[in-house]
């Protein structure tokens, strides 16, 4: 893939001419570079770095890592471990060098001017992928926004093309050095962009709080990247929703409808997985995730049970909901662990300790689900009391409604009304009643039910 030339370069946009260097290609083939520190755990990071950098297309050819107490703060890696992977890269015919790290725009300078082949960090490979995956406008607005915002500190010095023919980084021709207008278009982009994602923000405002309000409750089934979220969605609700057996297959929040018992339904979301270092400028195109995670009633969280790492996976993502998601007092929903893929290890290799009364269960194969649903019918019933109403008949509606929400039984019919039993939160209780519901005097209401 040959360089852009100066004069053309002048017919491209910013965002087009360091294309070479923001993007990645499926042609393209991989060195990977990784620091292996104290306290670090470089092997399981850089198989997940392979498997990123398959997700986006790109096959790796050599894995290179180097011990050290901190990363070199001008090359990250030190100078001789630099000449070691240009010679690497050179002799394998690499396309591009990937670090495992985020590397601040100094250090990727540095290295593509030693290295001579072009350096991209993890985050910009993310981003790459989310590029790539992303299905709905708002989400390529979102990655865009990412994209644009990681390469503005990263535009100085990088080559000849971001200067005007005849005037080189710092000196001014008739007018704007190249580079200040390339700033400004990126920044009056990142404007627009804001702007265009402010206005779908307030939508999804308006659907989410239908979905607050509506009949069913919201269950998000959150988790690691790849551990079998969209395979249970596809289970419970007898969805189509794609699996693929590659990092972030699901970059769009889906919302199903499904029985968690005969007759009583609720709604089911897909998310997007998380994922160690994520990188904090792609926070924003997790917002319909995160929000969906705030408004949920239940959140089931999905562990990959067979990975190694499954424990560690766990934990990135209690502290991504810590930090990114419940970043104030307010109140949580319950969650129940759920350890997916139990057919693909033996019992005995199943790491429960470090979870919270799991859930174990098959999602492909449909192993113990029955188990799952009845503990999400007991923690939704929680805070929920046994009544026996007489609703009027104008409530015909409102009562078809419950029944599909909450356990409900219609007892019979008199003069006044449908005389039911059901199992109600406190507010739904007390709108019935403001509504022209009243409490039935009949005999009690556990036996009703018996």
């Amino acid at each position: 893939m040959g360089k852009l030339n100066a004069s053309a370069s002048n017919h491209l946009l910013p965002e087009d001419r360091l294309g070479e260097r923001a993007r990645i290609y499926g042609s393209e083939k991989a060195v990977l570079v990784a620091v292996q520190t104290p306290d670090g755990k470089v092997d399981e990071s850089l198989r997940e770095l392979t498997a990123l950098a398959s997700t986006a297309g790109i096959p790796s050819l050599l894995e290179v890592v180097q011990n050290r107490t901190r990363p070199d703060p001008r090359y990250f890696i030190g100078k001789g471990k630099v000449a070691e992977v240009k010679a690497a890269a050179h002799e394998l015919h690499a396309d591009v060098v990937i670090f495992d790290d985020e590397l601040s725009p100094a250090q990727a300078r540095n290295l593509e001017e030693k290295i001579k082949t072009k350096v991209i960090d993890r985050a910009q490979l993310i981003m790459d992928i989310f590029a790539q995956r992303a299905a709905t406008k708002e989400a390529r607005l979102q990655v865009e926004l990412a994209q644009l915002r990681y390469l503005l500190p990263r535009l100085r010095g990088w080559g000849s093309a971001l200067t005007r023919l005849g005037g080189g980084i710092g000196t001014r021709g008739p007018g704007e050095t190249q580079l200040e207008l390339d700033r400004k278009k990126i920044n009056r982009r990142i404007h627009a962009l804001e702007r265009r994602l402010k206005k779908a923000r307030s939508e999804r405002a308006l659907r989410s709080h239908k979905r607050r309000t509506g009949p069913f409750p919201l269950i998000a089934l959150i988790g690691y990247t790849n551990s079998g979220k969209s395979t249970l969605l596809n289970r419970l609700c007898a969805a189509d929703v794609l699996v693929e057996d590659k990092l972030f297959a699901t970059l769009t929040t889906t919302v199903r409808r499904g029985e968690i018992a005969p007759g009583q339904l609720a709604l089911f979301s897909d998310t997007v997985g998380f994922i160690r270092n994520l990188p904090h400028h792609l926070i924003p195109a997790f917002a319909a995730t995160l929000e969906t995670v705030r408004d949920a009633d239940l959140l089931l969280h999905i562990v990959d049970s067979s990975h190694p790492s499954c424990t560690e996976d766990y934990q990135s993502v209690i502290d991504t909901l810590d930090h990114e998601v419940f970043t104030t007092d307010e109140p949580r929903p319950p969650v129940i662990d759920v350890l997916n893929k139990i057919d693909l290890i033996s019992p005995d290799e199943i790491k429960t300790e470090a979870f919270h009364k799991p859930v174990l269960i098959s999602a492909q194969n449909g192993t113990r689900i029955d188990g799952l649903l009845a503990r999400v019918q007991d923690i939704l019933s929680q805070g929920k009391r046994d009544v026996s109403l007489i609703l009027p008949y104008n409530m015909t509606a409102e009562m078809h409604l419950l029944s599909q929400r909450e356990k409900l039984s219609v007892c019979g019919y008199t003069k006044e009304g449908i005389e039911v039993v059901a199992t109600l939160p406190e507010e739904d209780l007390k709108r019935l009643l403001r509504q022209g519901a009243r409490i039935s005097p009949s005999p009690s209401v556990s036996q009703k039910m018996a």
